[in-house]
């Protein structure tokens, strides 16, 4: 739960919009033919009120009793194609999944790269808006593409299963042990990591019912994780996510707009130790993180903005200011204390405290219900991408495992590391250059 900002593209839109092709990735075919199937249906039984903005969250406004278009919340689209893949620089969505597979006995490269060429057909279609090409379940079939992403990765003992040992990136070596793990290892790694997110729950598991079934006999589910933040427009003005514990979280994220982004968050087409089939790719460290809500919302409000480092009124450091005021790590108060304590979470995951560390952190929040004492099963579902996991996620981790004042009110029970190939270009799918090189 590093201290970083939200990046700008994943702040909400102030107004209608369809998300342009990254990196000028043309539209499908489906745009170019019109209305899809499912915005079509989506027409249909729309009465009294639409979405005023897309993001903003300012109002509601009258529609005509007639039927209406799909509001721009149902018909935002996210592109399949493009330099990298979807669901790393999108904007946070409102709901999503997160599941892992492994391949099945007996199954090795052959089935690997039919079960990806079904993954990237079935994900291009339901992005579009689309059903599925077969056996369409028809759960989301009123709704539009809703900002549906779907993110395709490998694990480390994906390239044992494959025979491609030889293609592994050193980067995706196991992550070292840290003091705070408790760790699950039948909730931990896998072949194959998908992640989905939409804006609609309904989209959203339509995604993972149809992927699900895409396996066939090639793949079983190894574990499978459900996350949700703060819809789009619930805010009176775009504001940075808040998770389970109340505080703002995502301060500092690194931007797109930043020179250096690229260079942090994905991996150069050139001058890199990585194989070159993850040019344009990622690195995703994924934690389930289970927060003690019962122990935290013991302490007063004070107490817990001593722990994070920051207001939990708007983020803003304790040391003054706005959240996007840098943080005094030096101003003391009158007894000539630090104003922001040692051991503060927003202190220690500071990039410049950690050697310019940087990680672009996209989680969601989860619920699991409650044990026999009634004690919530609830946290974070801790997503960070980084062009290298020994010099982004590794060195804060081990920081924060030193004294991090945050380290007692959480728990890292499920931990996995999967290497995310660019984005597919048109006509291809997921992973062909790893796959078919």
């Amino acid at each position: 739960m590093a201290d970083q900002s939200t990046p700008e593209a994943a702040r909400p839109k102030s107004r209608p919009t369809v998300i342009a092709p990254r990196d000028g990735a043309a539209d499908n075919a489906t745009e170019a033919q019109g209305v899809s199937r499912r915005r079509l249906l989506g027409t249909a039984g729309a009465t009294g009120l639409v979405l005023g903005t897309a993001g903003a969250g300012v109002g509601y406004a009258a529609a005509p009793s007639a039927a209406v278009p799909l509001t721009s919340l149902g018909s935002d689209r996210a592109m399949f194609h493009g330099k990298h893949q979807p669901g790393i620089t999108d904007a946070l969505q409102s709901c999503g999944h997160l599941v892992a597979f492994d391949l099945a006995a007996g199954a090795g490269r052959k089935e690997a790269v039919a079960l990806l060429r079904r993954w990237s057909a079935t994900a291009e279609r339901l992005m579009a808006g689309e059903a599925a090409a077969h056996d369409d379940t028809g759960v989301a079939r009123d709704a539009g593409p809703s900002s549906l992403t779907v993110t395709f990765g490998f694990g480390h003992s994906f390239f044992d299963r494959t025979g491609l040992q030889k293609q592994r990136p050193v980067a995706l070596d196991p992550l070292p042990d840290f003091s705070s793990d408790r760790l699950d290892k039948a909730r931990s790694n896998g072949d194959l990591w998908v992640q989905i997110g939409a804006n609609d729950a309904l989209v959203a598991f339509h995604a993972l019912r149809a992927l699900q079934k895409d396996t066939g006999g090639a793949a079983r589910i190894r574990w499978q994780m459900n996350g949700f933040n703060r819809s789009p427009g619930a805010t009176a003005h775009p504001m940075t996510a808040r998770n389970l514990m109340g505080q703002i979280d995502g301060t500092r994220n690194p931007k797109p707009s930043e020179t250096d982004f690229d260079k942090r968050i994905f991996v150069p087409a050139s001058g890199s130790n990585d194989p070159a089939w993850m040019a344009g790719g990622s690195y995703a460290v994924v934690r389930r993180i289970r927060m003690l809500l019962d122990d935290w919302e013991k302490l007063s409000p004070t107490d817990q903005e001593n722990v994070i480092g920051r207001r939990k009124s708007d983020g803003a450091p304790l040391s003054g200011g706005t959240e996007t005021t840098a943080m005094d790590l030096e101003k003391t108060d009158s007894r000539g204390n630090l104003v922001v304590p040692l051991n503060a979470h927003a202190r220690i995951t500071r990039p410049d405290q950690n050697g310019g560390a940087a990680m672009l952190r996209r989680p969601f929040s989860y619920h699991d219900g409650f044990d026999a004492n009634g004690v919530p099963d609830a946290g974070l579902l801790f997503v960070c991408w980084q062009a290298d996991p020994l010099r982004g996620f590794v060195p804060v981790q081990r920081k924060l495992d030193r004294g991090d004042a945050l380290s007692q009110f959480i728990r890292h029970e499920a931990s996995g590391l999967f290497a995310v190939p660019g984005g597919a270009a048109t006509g291809e799918y997921v992973g062909q250059r790893l796959l078919e090189g």
